[in-house]
């Protein structure tokens, strides 16, 4: 706002004592004071209240207005409350230094003129904001240009002292403003997108406020393009693929105009993530012709002339022929008839988009197709030498859900799952189909397990691990009880230590020698033990079938 508006402002009550020529001048805020030096709470273009309590005589005028000509303030207001008319000594000082000097009523509170001065420039402000978000916006939806979100972000930052973030469903921190400090930590992200979640499965409009270590929090949803096939919203499939704009501050008092500001920028994250998602179109065609080849039972020298042609595409200049793992996805819905496939593909794109779960710079190397309500990722690798079998490289089931599985168990709450199957890496096409298969078998393990969010990996697939998870309840109860409830009860008679005997026996491979050794027992006790849970279970631990059955059934229990 310009200084001539204060003046032409009849309630602030101001009189100009000197300066006409100046009032042209931009006020870029307000402070009152009356320290003798107040230079160092002066940024620049403040209107200066004073009560004048600094002046003690006429030889303190001059040094005090020389200090706020340096400083770059806009102007100057003297109350009258103190000691009647201003000074003429101040309106002198004031003159020689060009700084524009009004007089304050004492009937004027400075409190009514600071009031009106933030109002005006808060206002101007964000309209100035506006301006630039909606450019931003026409010019990214014409084409890649204004540096993404993070250039809005930090005109938030700076015009509105906003901090705000844009965060993935899955807690990933996608921009945040560079003149903001440091980048928020992962495990606020994760909480901060796992409110926003919970929130929104509600049904609650937003924005939605949250208070994470007494900090309040602002969180807006980003919608984006995604439609169920109905061209309907669906908030099972949003809630799992929409991004989210989080503003440290609490915006359950802010005006109108603010939310619409902020509503704006929301509008133009949205832009980026359409973008973003269009450029994985070429990365995804790729995904879903291997997955025909594969699944059709193509010959392998086909599947391995378009691996030839996916290379180069996902690890650009890569001089040898990489491995290839495959990860599998579903969503599953209690009910409704929802498509869960394009759902399961954003997820598994957006997390495997993280470093932590390939242990390398994935973003732009993994290629999601989808097929019904199922997913699959082909992950390339850098080649491998011989003797490495890659075990403790590229996708690892653990790490896939070690910063997600809040958040999406947040927006899966009620009616919803995601299970995920990681196959081990192969290193040509012939491997793709027993690769596929290895993935799915691992989902349905993971399938098996309890929780909203679950994954298991190719080393789970030992035969016990995979057969146990389908055994039936029921079956399994009965299974163990036959076996092991007389040995409980025995110990729990005489306290004779008999499970944990059988334990013992079977991780020494039935060696006498060295079960007793490792139970500090004499071999002669451990025979007498084993005979009684031979006994008591009529079965005999030389036999391997009966050594199997046992080992089965303490894993089960």
């Amino acid at each position: 706002m310009r200084l001539r508006a204060l003046l032409d402002t009849d309630a602030l009550g101001l009189r100009l004592l000197g300066g006409e020529d100046e009032l042209d001048r931009t006020v870029r805020g307000v402070m009152t004071t009356d320290l003798r030096d107040p230079s160092r709470y002066l940024s620049g273009g403040e209107l200066v209240l004073t009560g004048l309590a600094w002046r003690r005589d006429a030889a303190d005028s001059e040094p005090f207005v020389r200090i706020l000509v340096q400083a770059g303030v806009a102007a100057l207001a003297a109350g009258e409350a103190e000691l009647g008319d201003v000074p003429q000594d101040l309106v002198l000082a004031c003159a020689r230094h060009r700084l524009p000097l009004f007089a304050v009523h004492e009937s004027v509170a400075f409190a009514t003129i600071t009031e009106h001065v933030v109002r005006q420039v808060s206002g101007e402000r964000a309209g100035d904001l506006a301006a630039v978000v909606d450019r931003h916006r026409r010019m990214m939806t014409s084409g890649p240009a204004g540096g993404g979100p993070d250039v809005v972000l930090d005109l938030l930052g700076s015009d509105l002292d906003l901090r705000a973030w844009v965060l993935s469903p899955t807690g990933r921190l996608i921009a945040g403003p560079k003149m903001a400090g440091p980048a928020l930590p992962a495990e606020l992200c994760g909480r901060l997108s796992a409110e926003h979640l919970a929130a929104v499965r509600t049904g609650r409009r937003g924005p939605h406020r949250v208070i994470v270590g007494g900090t309040t929090y602002s969180l807006f949803p980003v919608r984006g393009g995604g439609r169920s096939p109905q061209g309907v919203r669906d908030v099972r499939a949003s809630v799992l693929s929409d991004w989210l704009l989080a503003v440290e501050a609490d915006a359950g008092d802010w005006a109108d105009e603010r939310l619409d500001l902020l509503h704006g920028v929301t509008q133009l994250i949205a832009v980026e993530r359409d973008r973003r998602d269009a450029a994985r179109t070429v990365r995804r065609r790729l995904a879903q012709e291997v997955l025909e080849l594969v699944q059709t039972g193509a010959a392998p020298a086909e599947i391995a002339a378009r691996l030839r042609v996916a290379a180069p595409v996902l690890l650009p200049g890569l001089g040898t022929a990489p491995h290839w793992q495959l990860v599998v996805a579903r969503v599953e819905w209690d009910s409704g008839e929802l498509e869960a496939g394009p759902v399961a593909q954003a997820l598994l794109e957006e997390i495997l988009v993280d470093p932590l779960a390939t242990g390398t710079e994935p973003s732009d190397r993994i290629a999601v197709a989808h097929t019904g309500d199922e997913a699959v990722a082909l992950v390339p690798l850098p080649a491998m030498s011989a003797e490495h079998d890659g075990s403790d490289t590229g996708v690892l089931a653990d790490a896939l859900l070690k910063a997600v599985r809040e958040p999406l168990s947040a927006g899966l709450d009620g009616d919803g799952r995601l299970t995920l199957g990681v196959s081990a890496a192969v290193h040509s096409a012939e491997g793709l189909r027993g690769a596929l298969e290895e993935a799915r078998h691992a989902r349905r393990v993971a399938a098996a397990r309890p929780g909203r969010v679950c994954a298991a990996g190719h080393q789970e697939l030992a035969s016990h691990v995979l057969l146990l998870p389908f055994v039936p309840d029921d079956v399994r109860r009965a299974f163990t009880a036959r076996l092991l409830d007389p040995l409980r009860d025995y110990d729990r008679r005489h306290r004779a230590e008999l499970i944990p005997t059988l334990e013992a026996f079977l991780d020494c491979d039935g060696s006498w020698t060295r079960c007793a050794s490792r139970l500090h027992l004499h071999v002669n006790t451990l025979r007498y033990r084993v005979g009684r849970i031979e006994q008591l279970t009529s079965r005999d631990l030389s036999r391997l079938e009966d050594k199997l059955d046992f080992f089965l059934a303490l894993r089960m229990s």
